[in-house]
């Protein structure tokens, strides 16, 4: 077994070469601090790799406080997942591609970038409509399969861990329908089951941001949409106070995560503004971003954030209805040049599902 860090002293280790013969060159000895700060830079594709080299980096790659130290560093290293059902045979394709090649103009291949994901029920005998990418938070994609059994999978290590099915489906109601979430709970190994007394949350899924789901909500049809935002370490609920969006009419508003901070984007008629919450739950801290007019796609009824590169361009998924037929497309809007461009990533007679998950070590089940 390899040794644990609390029971080893990496300060002893060090990166040698074997005894100087007439057909070898020493290496120098580098100390192990700097090995692993060498280390934690690299990709999870060459660490995977890397396990194999020595004992010590084994024990080191696998510990829990070297992958949450490589998610912190790894900011940049998004992939968009593109997942979308065959229908000769009916089978579920995941995709990934890293998040450069998602630019119009990135100067390599498109087609080498892609790269069909092993998801691990790919052997299921049948998909249904049902089966959604409820979301992804530190490299791990939350999928729901048969309406009713979640499944957590890091797809840049390969693992996953099939969580119990809800009691939700014992009974023939259906929780956004009458107010009631479900969290599940790794370390106690159960739901978490909370009255949820404001309303009806307008989408199924929350959005997590810095240990919280948020929601938008509203009682009734003419009553005005509010964040409930639940603290998943409280246990409680408190509501999040929106920009002043300075705008006479709101059409819709969606919720996202952009830079690991809460973000709205309000759909006017002809336009819509990017809010960023810098700091969660201070009103004060929202900040517009920029401004999307709809200009060649202004029937769009639904836009969502998907992740805002360095230089403030924006991945954003579009859905409209075309000839009768509900599209979905990838697009990216430039706020330096004010362009919005379709993004390579297009699948014909498929009806495709996006999301953007980060590049992580972060085990499922730990």
């Amino acid at each position: 077994m390899a040794p644990s860090r609390e029971n080893h002293d990496y300060r002893n280790d060090a990166v040698s070469s074997d005894p100087i013969t007439e057909e070898t060159t020493a290496i120098p000895t580098v100390p192990f601090e700097i090995v692993e700060e060498i280390l934690i830079k690299l990709p999870v594709k060459f660490l995977m790799q890397l396990k194999s080299v020595c004992k010590s980096w084994k024990s080191l790659i696998s510990d829990s406080k070297f992958a949450k130290k490589h998610l912190r560093v790894s900011t940049t290293r998004h992939h968009i997942l593109v997942s979308y059902i065959t229908n000769l045979p009916r089978k579920l394709i995941l995709e990934g591609y890293p998040r450069e090649f998602i630019l119009v103009d990135y100067p390599f291949s498109f087609d080498a970038a892609v790269r069909q994901l092993d998801f691990p029920l790919s052997n299921r005998n049948r998909f249904e409509s049902f089966d959604f990418i409820v979301g992804s938070c530190h490299g791990i994609i939350c999928f729901v399969l048969d309406r009713y059994s979640p499944l957590l999978w890091n797809p840049s290590i390969r693992k996953f861990m099939k969580l119990p099915p809800s009691f939700v489906q014992e009974v023939e109601l259906c929780y956004t329908h009458y107010g009631f979430g479900y969290v599940y709970d790794r370390f106690n190994d159960n739901y978490i089951y909370k009255d949820f007394p404001y309303g009806i949350p307008l989408h199924p899924c929350g959005t997590f941001v810095s240990g919280t789901v948020n929601w938008w909500v509203t009682n009734d049809p003419h009553t005005s949409h509010v964040i409930i935002s639940l603290d998943l370490d409280k246990e409680s609920y408190q509501q999040i106070m929106q920009p002043d969006y300075g705008l006479k009419s709101v059409v819709r508003r969606n919720l996202a995560v952009l830079r690991d901070c809460l973000s709205i984007l309000a759909l006017n008629y002809t336009f819509s503004d990017v809010w960023l919450m810098k700091e969660f739950g201070n009103k004060e801290s929202w900040t517009k971003l920029f401004r999307i007019p709809f200009g060649d796609v202004e029937s769009t009824p639904y836009i969502r954030p998907l992740y805002l590169f360095e230089d403030d361009q924006v991945l954003l998924e579009c859905k409209y209805e075309l000839q009768s037929k509900r599209q979905v497309e990838l697009a990216i809007y430039d706020s330096r040049d004010s362009t919005l461009k379709t993004a390579e990533i297009q699948k014909s007679n498929c009806s495709m599902v996006y999301e953007v998950y980060q590049e992580s070590f972060i085990m499922p089940c730990s």
